[in-house]
């Protein structure tokens, strides 16, 4: 059966059609929120690498607190109504917020961080499991490469735009836009078919029963080693790529490409785009069998040398260029790693395995760029030193995936 491309997917598949908007729409708005949070961080605290870094750290450990609860949920209960739920408190926190007037500290910059990732939880398993009930297999690929592509423009879109709202009209008027966004997107949704999971009569939850269906979760990735070691694959990228993204804005505060929020938006709208390219132009590579067992590696380790010349090079619009090639090979390891793991898990299972796929990546983002911070914090090493650093280690853990992968891991990796 042949891979179906982009424009027959859009044009074809109108449930697919219509959650990719909602995503999109949503996730502009994310980027609004995200920017403005970064910069008051900062303000508040003159600059302080780890008071900004604060504002990732409790974003990233929050998902992963939560990620195991949102993918149980997702095998549990209706993928459509947790992706709606999810942006309904998403809004209800948000509108609360700037209604209210609430953000007024530090601590408050976090605890809204904690509360949208606390829902964004909810929703990403829940997507994640219910893509394949509305996409058939030949048109996963297509379908992820999309999607990323999708968070991509809108991380691109709305870095970029929600840095110039906020330097031209306000942090408040870039938060009420957010709050529109949730809500268009939550109507969008609610125009989606059912979507699974096939068995919704599991009886009542209990904590105890909520425990034991996430422990049974991941028996189940142990016992499936196609599945067990690709649910690695993001975390390769993150154990430098999350120190790289709370270093973008460090480097946006160096660099001339205008007002503060502006040139931060444009480094994280360079690597939203880069992310969404590099799936697009990868496609053929990842229908060639003979090269997928190196592709999750080697699009790591791509991605930290990039990171390493950016450590290198005058900061001028070289640095734009690096950040967008660098961004584009680790969206290959991310569209792919999450094809192969939606394709080999069984639909009753997905759920739990979306939830520790995103609790991986996310455990390692937040360790990452707390390790970054403290080294920037207490004066250790210089910003281009660290950004080098980041770079190495991606370097060596693509390495090490490429030449101590067995001939029996060769065989299932190429059996997708």
């Amino acid at each position: 059966m042949s891979e179906v491309g982009y424009l027959e997917l859009l044009r074809d598949n109108s449930p697919f059609r219509r959650l990719f908007l909602a995503n999109i729409i949503s996730y502009i708005g994310d980027w609004f929120t995200v920017i403005a949070l970064f910069i008051l961080a900062g303000e508040a605290t003159d600059n302080s690498p780890i008071a900004i870094a604060g504002v990732l750290v409790t974003r990233s450990f929050g998902m992963a607190l939560c990620d195991p609860f949102g993918g149980m949920l997702a095998d549990r209960y209706s993928r459509k109504g947790l992706m709606m739920l999810s942006n309904f408190l998403a809004l209800l926190a948000l509108t609360s917020v700037v209604a209210f007037d609430l953000l007024d500290s530090l601590i408050s910059y976090y605890l809204l961080a904690l509360v949208m990732v606390f829902a964004k939880s909810l929703f990403d398993p829940a997507e994640y499991a219910y893509l394949p009930n509305i996409c058939k297999k030949n048109e996963l690929i297509s379908a992820n490469a999309l999607g990323s592509g999708g968070w991509s423009i809108a991380l691109g879109i709305g870095a970029g735009i929600g840095g110039f709202t906020i330097s031209e009209f306000g942090i408040t008027t870039a938060l009420w836009i957010d709050c529109l966004t949730f809500l268009f997107s939550i109507l969008l949704i609610s125009t989606l078919p059912a979507g699974g999971p096939d068995n919704l009569d599991k009886g009542k939850l209990t904590p105890k029963l909520a425990i034991n269906e996430i422990l049974d979760g991941w028996k189940y990735i142990q016992n499936n080693p196609p599945v067990k070691r690709v649910v690695f694959a993001k975390g390769m990228w993150a154990a430098g790529g999350g120190a790289q993204v709370f270093l973008l804005i460090l480097i946006g505060m160096e660099t001339n490409f205008g007002e503060l929020a502006a040139g931060i938006g444009l480094l994280f709208m360079v690597r939203g785009f880069g992310s969404g390219f590099g799936p697009v132009i990868a496609k053929p590579l990842m229908k060639n069998k003979s090269v997928l067992p190196y592709l999750l590696g080697a699009s790591v380790g791509l991605s930290g040398m990039f990171y390493v010349v950016v450590s290198q090079v005058e900061w001028t619009n070289m640095l734009l260029i690096l950040i967008f090639c660098s961004h584009a090979s680790s969206g290959v390891n991310w569209v792919y790693s999450t094809t192969m793991l939606q394709a080999r898990s069984d639909d009753e299972w997905r759920g739990r395995v979306a939830g520790t796929d995103f609790l991986v990546i996310t455990f390692m983002m937040g360790s990452s760029a707390l390790g970054a911070a403290l080294i920037l914090e207490n004066n250790i090493l210089e910003l281009r030193e660290v950004i080098a650093i980041t770079g190495i280690i991606q370097i060596a853990i693509g390495i090490c995936w490429t030449i101590f992968i067995s001939p029996s891991e060769k065989r299932d990796l190429m059996l997708n």
